[in-house]
């Protein structure tokens, strides 16, 4: 007599046992985050809405946001484990799991790629021996790409722990993470000192960074970040107007007495566009192809 398997059998499919129930934090870590817990929770007028804070906070006891945190953060905020479970997957700030004490982020969108954001991440590629997301052996770093930080004026820009490195080179972030490794002090370009993944989840939980000066460190954008402000409050220069080329097909206009007009009467030098492909009837540019194409 014969036995037939299942097809699952055949394919390989493993059915497993299903997952048990997160374990606990200790009575002691639990009293401790309930009481921060009530602290955040007190600033929603809907309990749920502190998720996100909530999130932070089992991050800076573990380092990451592991299923008894999820767990917790469900049990206090009265949600559902698959609710927080949506909210922690959706957003990368918040790891799944464990990682450095230093979350060392490139940025390789565009303006950043093109000055250097991609050769600074193949650098510390090679020189950590971690890929994307990876950790160095000692616990130390965490390499990963990190999407674009407004700093484009600052290009190629590094995070650490979400703190500024602006304008780096191969050789910086190399001297950089090697810093970082060996404990010794690094400081940011701009911004408040750094601190451990932990400590500032913590801070990103809402609560206050107590280091001494932390709090009055700043930074800001740089010039070519505030030009627009400036432009709106009136405060920079007006720009120079620049007039077409006489004797073209478009040349300036002349009034009846034969004088051009002020300069305060043209508002931008595209007044007179010359013809093009695209403008000239007598040389269609044919079909444009939509981007992608």
């Amino acid at each position: 007599m014969t036995t037939s398997s299942s097809p699952r059998a055949e394919q390989g499919v493993s059915l497993g046992m299903p997952e048990l129930p997160a374990p606990a934090y200790p009575d002691d870590v639990r009293e401790r985050l309930e009481r921060d817990a009530r602290e955040i929770i007190a600033r929603y007028p809907d309990s749920r809405s502190a998720l996100l804070p909530m999130l932070h906070l089992v991050q800076s006891e573990e380092g990451h946001v592991t299923r008894t945190g999820m767990a917790f953060c469900a049990d206090v905020l009265g949600l559902t484990t698959a609710e927080v479970t949506a909210v922690a997957t959706f957003y990368t700030m918040y790891r799944r799991k464990p990682s450095g004490d230093y979350q060392v982020g490139v940025c390789t969108n565009t303006l950043c790629a093109v000055m250097g954001g991609d050769a600074l991440f193949e650098t510390l590629q090679e020189h950590l021996g971690v890929g994307n997301g990876e950790t160095t052996d000692d616990g130390k770093v965490t390499l990963e790409h990190i999407e674009c930080n407004a700093a484009c004026d600052f290009a190629p820009v590094v995070m650490v722990n979400w703190e500024f490195f602006d304008n780096q080179t191969p050789a910086s972030v190399k001297r950089l993470v090697d810093d970082l490794r060996a404990g010794r002090p690094v400081t940011p370009t701009r911004g408040a000192p750094l601190c451990t993944f932990k400590e500032t989840a913590r801070i990103l939980a809402g609560f206050p960074d107590e280091r001494e000066g932390a709090a009055d460190a700043g930074g800001s954008a740089g010039p070519a970040s505030l030009a627009g402000l400036r432009l709106a409050r009136g405060e920079a220069a007006s720009a120079r107007v620049v007039h077409p080329r006489e004797g073209g097909p478009h040349d300036e206009p002349r009034d009846a007495t034969g004088h051009r007009p002020s300069p305060a009467e043209h508002l931008s030098s595209h007044d007179a566009p010359q013809d093009t492909s695209a403008s000239d009837p007598a040389h269609p540019s044919g079909p444009v192809a939509e981007e992608g194409e």
